[in-house]
Formats: structure tokens, C-alpha cells, sequence
């Protein structure tokens, strides 16, 4: 069996992989911005394409499969493209795929990068909520779940207020 079946998901994959490239750059901008339906919408187009990365990835993996076996090999779920690029024997195969395994981990790497600097705006801006919050309310007291119940003060009142106000 030809390992053109591989090389085709592997290039849907990075295809797949640029669009998310292209959303978590947008997801980015967002966040900055501070556009909750804008990003809602980027989310939900992420889960879709990460369905589509999995189905492709499962693809691949069932290539690979079909390829081993072509070979005289027992498929194993453990094998790696490494693994299955030294099984290749015509140099023009072995090449292309090498090629799409690095390109597919060259976006991997920046996905992984951009996810991360989104993941600490996310975490920034949880962070000015809560410091917003507590300006507003005041800070949470540690003590209040070891106060007898009737011994309410002002603190009770302003809890109470915030929990009618939301």
C-alpha cells in the first residue's frame, strides 16, 4: 500500500491546525478587547475544529495501520511517524513525510505558545475581576464560617446585599 493516504491526513491535519493557529491568534485580540460574544463565537468554532482534528487523527493512526500491515508488521497503537517513516523505503515518501511531520510540529509548538499567552490574559483578567469584586464587596472573611450565626455584622449585611444584587 502506498503511504499516500497518510501524507493526505497529514495534511488535512495541518490545515485543520492552521485554522486554530488562526483562531487562538484571534482569541487573543479578543481577550485584550474584552469581547465576550466574539469570543464565545471563536470558541465554539475551536471545539469544532478539534472534533475535526480527532476524527483526522484517528484517520492517520488507521493509515498508519493499513501502511504496517502492507509492510508484513503488526499494527500498534504505540508507533510513532519516526517509527513509520524508517519502515518507508522511497526516498520521495520518506521526504514528504518528514516534511509534514515537522511542519505539523512546528504548528503544534505555536499553537502550544499562543494557547499559553492566552491562557495568562485569562488568568489576568480573572484577576482583575476578583481584585474589582473585592474593592466593591470587600475581601472574603476566613472567619465568617466559624461565626456563631447570630452574631451578624455589617459584613453579613454586605454579602447578603451583593448576593440579592447578582
Amino acid at each position: 500500500m502506498s503511504i499516500q493516504a497518510l501524507r493526505e491526513e497529514m495534511e488535512q491535519l495541518i490545515h485543520l491546525h492552521d485554522g486554530l493557529l488562526e483562531l487562538s491568534a484571534a482569541k487573543t485580540q479578543v481577550l485584550v478587547e474584552n469581547n465576550v460574544e466574539e469570543l464565545n463565537r471563536i470558541v465554539h468554532k475551536e471545539a469544532s475544529l478539534v472534533r475535526q482534528v480527532t476524527e483526522c487523527e484517528r484517520r492517520r493512526m488507521e493509515a498508519i495501520d493499513r501502511f504496517l500491515i502492507s509492510k508484513g508488521f503488526h499494527p500498534t497503537p504505540a508507533i510513532t511517524v519516526s517509527e513509520v517513516i524508517r519502515l518507508i523505503f522511497r526516498m520521495e515518501d520518506k521526504q514528504a513525510v518528514q516534511h509534514l511531520q515537522q511542519g505539523l510540529a512546528d504548528r503544534l509548538e505555536k499553537l502550544k505558545r499562543l494557547n499559553e499567552q492566552n491562557r495568562q490574559l485569562i488568568e489576568q483578567s480573572l484577576g482583575y475581576l476578583n481584585l474589582s469584586l473585592d474593592l466593591v464587596i470587600g475581601p472574603p472573611e476566613d472567619d465568617t464560617v466559624y461565626r456563631n450565626p447570630h452574631q451578624q455584622n455589617a459584613a453579613g449585611y454586605r454579602n447578603r446585599f451583593y448576593d440579592n444584587r447578582v
